[in-house]
């Protein structure tokens, strides 16, 4: 399961092969494992703004999850059941997870962000027994809990216990000893992540315990080969997204790197360099809207004492612009990765494997079969534009939709599960990002890709970040339409979107460029980070 050190991505994918254990546990492995070899260990470490950073050992991790497995089952809870998660980045995050896998039960990650509409909506959906969170997500859940009967226990971390609630620390001070781990197989449940809603209502991703194994070889190539001394890990992705949990929290533990957290807030980047800075982070998993936003500080390295080995990214496309200017300014290339919730981390960058190139996703991971296909399943040819699938059977992929056979039988073709991502594989197995296939604009007869015209925009020292979507039109079916948010010091107007539309003229090509450009104070964003277009487009419709 764990790639060899070597510097040749053709060895790794000629002689890879999948060793999935079995008995396979994630609690277990993400704690237990390194606990029984050195309960000393650092696993976690959390960022104060104040400078009184903490950690977390392997070996408290190991104990603490054991005794709150052991209070989830005092209270009736038990394997197969749904324990929904409703926290930040932080140390009693990590011990829900490990406690849940450990006692066979279902982790249901969910973020802070979330209203009462969507939090009602995933709860009754998922029909989650219990909910651990803190005394924001309790004033959340207040008005929600008459409509959700199932919910049976809620548990608070901190000082915000209440009398319809449990407190978390008495929980597990109240039941010290070791937890007999259930024995669970590969494809036995384990985790519930829903999708991020892009493009419709968030569906429920099923996954085994099999997802952790899953995860490994792109983990490491996406952060070139590690573990290597000396890693330590952070990313501003909320652990409820896929993004922050399987492509940072979980394989890091498995792999003995220790994992920094960080305090809950909108992405801020100059906190985000103290962060890297004061907590040594060697490797850093960085949303591409994020890498946008760090380009507003100016000269990092001169300003904060980085030692970044590896930056790996993926949500969207990283695009050009954004590519040349962490390798320029940061001095590290980003590994640029893909994935979705139902089936992650199966096509990869690797700047220590030759396998880099700006304007491309990167190439299949070791152990995952990835292509082109049209709807019906079938391959298409070098160069043609197409849906990105992943061949089945496969350790990433997910079990289903939760209660839904007929949207997961929909996923399918042929063999293939279909992401939904357009993109174009060239003669060396490159891929590059068209966009979801929703999102591609109809006009005057072209089909035209987002993500192209949105880096070209961040491209323009006015952009701070930059939308694009298709608006109905008589002449031309749609037309492309562009929301810019401007960068610090550049005033919105007519003149500044006529300099605009002539970049991407000039860059691109002269259908591709924006017709109309609205300047706006943000964009709305999913909790891990990306535009939502299809909100956007709806607002292009009715203007």
């Amino acid at each position: 399961m764990l790639l060899p050190q070597t510097s040749s991505y053709d060895a790794l994918v000629r002689d890879f092969q999948w060793q999935i254990p079995s008995p396979l546990n994630i609690g277990e492995a993400v704690s237990d494992a390194w606990a029984a070899i050195d309960p000393s260990r650092i696993c976690l470490e959390h960022f104060s703004p104040d400078g009184r950073h903490l950690s977390m050992t392997y070996g408290a991790l190991s104990a603490r999850s054991a005794s709150l497995a052991s209070g989830f089952c005092e209270l009736g809870l038990g394997r197969g059941d749904r324990i929904a998660i409703l926290l930040p980045q932080g140390f009693e995050t990590v011990t829900a997870h490990v406690a849940i896998y450990k006692m066979g039960a279902i982790a249901l990650p969910l973020a802070l962000l979330f209203g009462e509409e969507a939090l009602e909506y995933r709860l009754k959906a998922a029909g989650a027994a219990a909910i651990v969170t803190n005394a924001f997500g309790l004033s959340r859940l207040r008005a929600i809990l008459p409509a959700v009967p199932e919910l049976r226990h809620v548990i608070v971390t901190g000082d915000g216990a209440s009398p319809e609630s449990l407190g978390f620390d008495q929980l597990v001070d109240r039941h010290p000893g070791p937890f007999p781990v259930v024995a669970t197989q590969p494809d036995d449940p384990a985790l519930m992540i829903f999708t991020s809603g892009t493009t419709g209502p968030p569906k429920a991703a099923l996954h085994g315990h099999r997802v952790l194994a899953g995860h490994i070889p792109g983990f490491q190539m996406g952060h070139d080969l590690a573990p290597q001394p000396g890693d330590r890990i952070w990313t501003p992705s909320d652990w409820a997204w896929a993004g922050g949990l399987l492509n940072v929290l979980l394989p890091a533990l498995m792999l003995g790197i220790a994992v920094v957290s960080s305090p809950p807030q909108k992405f801020d980047a100059e906190m985000a360099f103290r962060i890297l800075s004061e907590m040594k982070v060697r490797n850093a998993f960085i949303p591409p809207t994020a890498l946008r936003l760090l380009r507003s500080v100016r000269n990092p390295r001169d300003r904060y004492a980085l030692d970044l080995r590896t930056i790996a990214s993926a949500g969207e496309a990283l695009g050009r612009e954004t590519f040349e200017w962490a390798r320029d300014t940061l001095g590290v290339t980003v590994n640029e990765l893909f994935g979705q919730t139902e089936c992650n981390f199966v096509l990869g960058s690797s700047a220590a494997l030759g396998i880099s190139r700006a304007g491309a996703i990167g190439r299949a991971v070791p152990g995952h079969r990835v292509a082109i296909v049209d709807a019906a399943g079938a391959e298409v040819p070098t160069g043609e534009t197409g849906q990105i699938a992943v061949r089945s059977p496969d350790p990433v992929m997910f079990l289903g939709y939760w209660n839904d056979p007929e949207a997961t039988a929909a996923k399918f073709a042929d063999g293939w599960l279909l992401t939904g991502d357009l993109g174009r594989m060239d003669s060396e197995g490159y891929v590059e990002f068209i966009g979801r296939d929703d999102d591609v604009i109809t006009s005057s007869g072209y089909r035209i890709g987002p993500s192209e015209i949105e880096d070209c925009l961040c491209g323009h020292p006015a952009v701070r970040l930059a939308a694009v979507v298709g608006k109905p039109d008589r002449l031309r079916t749609e037309i492309v339409k562009a929301y810019v948010v401007p960068a610090n010091g550049y005033a919105p107007g007519p003149g500044l979107a006529d300099e605009l539309r002539d970049w991407v003229k000039n860059r691109l090509s002269m259908h591709e460029y924006p017709r109309e450009i609205a300047f706006v104070d943000d964009l709305p964003l999913t909790t891990s980070g990306k535009v939502i277009r299809r909100m956007l487009r709806q607002r292009a419709a009715a203007e």
